[in-house]
């Protein structure tokens, strides 16, 4: 185990990557549109990985994170990052809540209403996170991970196994209609996690070297990336075959609340694969999502604190003041979502993983630039493989958001 004291930012982030893209967007692809998906998802990782990359390559050579490298660009950059990350952190949150809550529902019995389900899992996880420090949260990430990893891998599995029911020929996708493409974009939008993560990586990993000097170094860094995010793309595909195998052509439609989805995956899981599957299913789908709402929940503090502390130009600044008021804002404007503007869990979590993939690009330009400092400054050497892939990224990255504004707003 001790080999192992290494890992950490890389299962934080696959703690924050494997949740609502996996377990609703996964889970549906697989559904509507069946085994083919599974190219988008290879595509998708592919495209991003240079980019997400770039935060424990660029926090192993300098020992600062990527808002650092941001700074470096100009206080532009990290306002432009942090007007992104407030106009997106609420609904994400509240997207992610709706349906860790709609898990806990089925889980627990409780017929409470979901915005006190809100309520519960917030303040649990906002005490987590005020009271405990990143030791905790690096400890508790490590189980969940390790819980989830083997429950979704024995569903897996077992769903390998199930013959082919089809009752109907599902509807092919179709590159001209327009709601699959909306879906499509949604689904790579959080795929397998949005560009933000890639700063929270960077500041995750700046918070390991100031707890555990001994294992911070570019290769264990890079190493621990790479084990979290090839974790995150096995994970989306069992996702995505659990939903083909359970739904694909069965005639069913997947339900738009959280809790009847939460619901409906866990009790069509149980039906074909046996009662006693219930709670490996419940437990995989649960840690999976309270997984993503804890991480996410202490990342957008986070990095707003430390942007905030870069734009003013003042180290001397509390961060953690920071840290702690934007954490208590954060679950309160999460709970006012719920509360007052909740009608479709469907919706909300559309509404912000497309969001989430318009805003890619730009946040992938950053990381580019921040890198091309380093290069002009021989701190770094980029070789034609990597030059490629991040050139053939912005090809995909770019041309996609333009075709949905096209699809979108124009034909």
């Amino acid at each position: 185990m001790n080999r192992l004291k290494f890992l950490g930012p890389g299962l934080l982030y696959a703690g924050a990557a494997i949740g609502v893209s996996h377990l609703v967007q996964s889970t549906r692809a697989g559904a509507d549109f069946g085994l083919v998906m599974i190219w988008v998802i290879v595509l998708a990782n592919l495209t991003k990985y240079p980019f997400f990359r770039m935060a424990p390559l660029y926090a192993g050579i300098r020992g600062e994170s990527l808002l650092h490298g941001y700074f470096g660009l100009g206080r532009w950059a990290v306002w432009t990052f942090l007007v992104l990350t407030i106009s997106t952190m609420f609904a994400v949150i509240a997207a992610i809540t709706v349906v860790t809550a709609g898990l806990a529902e089925q889980i627990c019995g409780w017929q409470i209403e979901m915005r006190y389900w809100g309520v519960i899992l917030l303040a649990i996880s906002t005490g987590i996170l005020l009271f405990g420090k990143y030791a905790t949260l690096d400890r508790f990430i490590k189980v969940v991970i390790l819980i989830l990893s083997a429950t979704t891998l024995i569903a897996f599995l077992m769903a390998i196994n199930i013959p082919d029911k089809t009752v109907e020929i599902p509807e092919a996708f179709d590159w001209f209609k327009k709601e699959h493409i909306f879906f499509l974009i949604a689904f790579v939008g959080w795929m397998p996690a949005p560009m933000d993560i890639s700063v929270w990586h960077s500041v995750w990993a700046i918070e390991k070297r100031d707890t555990n000097r001994k294992e911070f170094t570019l290769k264990k860094s890079l190493l621990d990336f790479n084990i979290g995010f090839v974790g995150t793309v096995f994970l989306a595909i069992c996702f995505l075959v659990l939903g083909a195998k359970v739904f694909y052509g069965s005639g069913q439609e997947m339900a738009s609340s959280g809790v009847a989805f939460s619901g409906q995956l866990i009790n069509v899981y149980s039906q074909l694969l046996g009662k006693w599957a219930y709670f490996i299913i419940a437990i995989a789908a649960f840690t999976t999502m309270f997984s993503t709402c804890i991480t996410c929940l202490d990342a957008f503090p986070r990095v707003v604190s430390e942007s905030l502390v870069r734009v003013q130009e003042n180290e001397e600044l509390n961060k953690l003041k920071y840290y702690k008021m934007t954490l208590m804002i954060l679950a309160i404007g999460a709970l006012g979502i719920l509360f007052f503007w909740l009608q479709n869990m469907k919706q909300m979590v559309d509404f912000a993983t497309t969001v989430s993939f318009i805003t890619t690009p730009i946040l992938a330009s950053l990381n580019y630039m921040t890198m091309k400092n380093l290069i002009n400054t021989g701190q770094y050497k980029m070789g034609i493989v990597e030059r490629v892939a991040i050139w053939l990224g912005f090809v995909f990255l770019y041309g996609f958001a333009l075709y949905y504004v096209v699809q979108r707003f124009v034909l």
